[in-house]
This record gives structure tokens, C-alpha cells and sequence, in this order.
């Protein structure tokens, strides 16, 4: 499903040239449950923006279902990311103003669909246990409920994959447990390939392959 040949992402700080991956190559196959681990600085959320089409490569070929989507337009790559990929982040990403429901709506506004939004929106809402909160906004709801609307809008488009972007670290032990439950349960049951970015071992050790980088390598791919 998703394919790296020969990766490099460098980037300037004023005269300063910064490799923040280095000659990457790694398949993730469909349905995979895969970390990506690595301390602050050793290129794992370039590499998470590589794989999620949020940024290009400065040289290699990165390929979606095949498809070398290295040279696409930005417009091409929304369409793709809009279709194929829901993104989770740790600080939720939700906007205040809109209530969850409007939330978990927003990639629908933006990307075609053949299915009732409102609809799906209300099944996933019951799957996850916060039908009762669709009508608050954000700042009234708990940090796990956040969390959950952040995973409820990023399955809204029915992706192939989900890119988890250190999705416990705000989240006390408890309900960092309940999260990953819920990443675990869309990768076995929803076959959903899931992938999920973090320093933290405990958080890695949970999914079924580790992908280990230092200093913009590989270190290990277990």
C-alpha cells in the first residue's frame, strides 16, 4: 500500500542544511498496525508528513496502491490525502467554535462523497461512546472525548489508513490506553492500516511492527 524508495528530505535553517530524512526506503503493506519511533529530532514526523502526502520528498519516490505520488500537484495530493488518509494529532486539532458533530464533519465539506454524512457521523459518534456530546464544543468536553471526536473526523471519509501523530501524549495513562484501544480495534476489526508516531516505547510496543529512526535513518524495522 504505501512504498518509500530512496527517501531524502533536506531542508535550510537560514544557511544551515538540515537532512531530516535520509535515504529512506520502507514498505507498510494494507492493514498494517505500525509505530514509528524515535526521539525529538530523529526525522520520524518528516517522515510521517512523507507518508501522510502533507509534504514532498527532496529526492525519492514515494508510491500509494502503486502510484508514484512524488511529482503530484498540491491539489492532486489534497485530493488523494482527502480519499485515502485521516490524520490524528496530539494536541486534537479540533476548532473551538464548531460543536463536535460540525467537527467531525468538516473533511466532508471539502472532498466528494457518496454516502450520508450525517448519517456516518452519528454511527461513529455511537461506536465511540459520545453521541451524548455531539451538540458541545470542545472546551467542554474531556481531553479522551476530544481525542475521540479527533479519531471520529478523521474516519469520517472511511479512509485506508489513519497516521497518528503521538495521539496519547496528551492524555493521562488511563485514557492514553482506552485511545490506543480504540487505534487497535479499527486496525483488527475495520481493517484500517494504522500508523502511529511516537517516543514512546510503551505506545510502540502495543502495535505489531516497529519502525526505529535516529539522526533521519533507520535504524531498525522490525
Amino acid at each position: 500500500m504505501i512504498k518509500l524508495e530512496n527517501v531524502s528530505k533536506t531542508f535550510y535553517l537560514g544557511d544551515e542544511k538540515v537532512s531530516a530524512v535520509k535515504n529512506i526506503s520502507l514498505e507498510i503493506k494494507a492493514q498494517e498496525y505500525v509505530s514509528i519511533l524515535g526521539s525529538s529530532g530523529s526525522g520520524k514526523s518528516t517522515l510521517m508528513y512523507l507518508i501522510g502526502l502533507l509534504d514532498q520528498p527532496t529526492t525519492g519516490k514515494v508510491l500509494i496502491d502503486g502510484k508514484d505520488v512524488s511529482t503530484l500537484s498540491d491539489q492532486e495530493l489534497s485530493v488523494i490525502r482527502g480519499q485515502s488518509i485521516g490524520f490524528v494529532f496530539q494536541s486534537f486539532n479540533l476548532i473551538n467554535k464548531f460543536t463536535v458533530l460540525e467537527n467531525i464533519l468538516l473533511p466532508t465539506k471539502y472532498t466528494k462523497k457518496d454516502f450520508d454524512p450525517y448519517k456516518r457521523a452519528e454511527e461513529i459518534l455511537n461506536k465511540f461512546g459520545i453521541y451524548e456530546r455531539r451538540n458541545f464544543f470542545p472546551n467542554k468536553i474531556s481531553g479522551g472525548q476530544q481525542q475521540r471526536v479527533a479519531i471520529a473526523r478523521a474516519l469520517i471519509m472511511n479512509p485506508k489508513i489513519i497516521l497518528a501523530d503521538e495521539p496519547t501524549g496528551n492524555l493521562d495513562s488511563k485514557t492514553g490506553q482506552e485511545i490506543l484501544a480504540i487505534l487497535e480495534k479499527l486496525n483488527q476489526e475495520f481493517k484500517v492500516t494504522v500508523i502511529i508516531v511516537t517516543h514512546d516505547k510503551n505506545v510502540g510496543i502495543r502495535t505489531n511492527r516497529q519502525i526505529f529512526m535516529k539522526d533521519g535513518e533507520t535504524v531498525n524495522k522490525y
